[in-house]
């Protein structure tokens, strides 16, 4: 039997719960699908034996998926951040999120098909604005020009 965490972040689908869990498995590290739960009888946005929750971790974070119907729909008040360390890796996960249904917003954020948000955000970025003073400034400044993170850009604004 599976450990249940203390604390579990609940993300609310349509009924995609277990297509986007698989997404997020197969494109993120240290992720994976936990189970798949069906309902034991009807419920009001679905009926006996279909998918009600999945759990699953994204970069290690427990998450349950629940198939809750339309009623609520996602928003930018939540959102992952994940921390990159190169321009390719930073592609990598924007390009895997947008390239499969999604849409780029700005300053690094984009949703993925399912509403979900995400920020992919290089680490250079997150440094710069701990430092603080003209060095976050800049950086800052850089990135509200952008969508997806451009790491030299944010490297050269660091550098002034």
């Amino acid at each position: 039997m599976n450990t249940i965490p203390k604390n579990t972040i609940c993300i609310w689908f349509n009924n995609e719960a277990e297509e986007a869990a698989n997404f997020y498995a197969a494109t993120f590290p240290d992720s994976k699908v936990t189970g798949v739960f069906h309902a034991p009888s009807d419920y009001p946005s679905g009926k006996k034996d279909q998918v009600l929750t999945v759990t699953f971790t994204v970069c290690g974070i427990p998450c349950v998926g629940l198939n809750g119907g339309p009623v609520f729909k996602q928003s930018e008040a939540f959102s992952f951040q994940i921390a990159t360390d190169t321009q390719e890796e930073t592609d990598k996960y924007w390009n895997a999120i947008v390239g499969n249904g999604g849409e780029e917003s700005e300053c690094g954020w984009c949703k993925d098909k399912w509403g979900v948000s995400w920020q992919i955000t290089p680490k250079t970025l997150t440094e710069a604005m701990a430092i603080g003073g003209d060095e976050a400034k800049r950086a800052f400044e850089s990135m509200m020009t952008m969508k997806k993170i451009d790491v030299a850009a944010i490297d050269a604004a660091r550098q002034g």
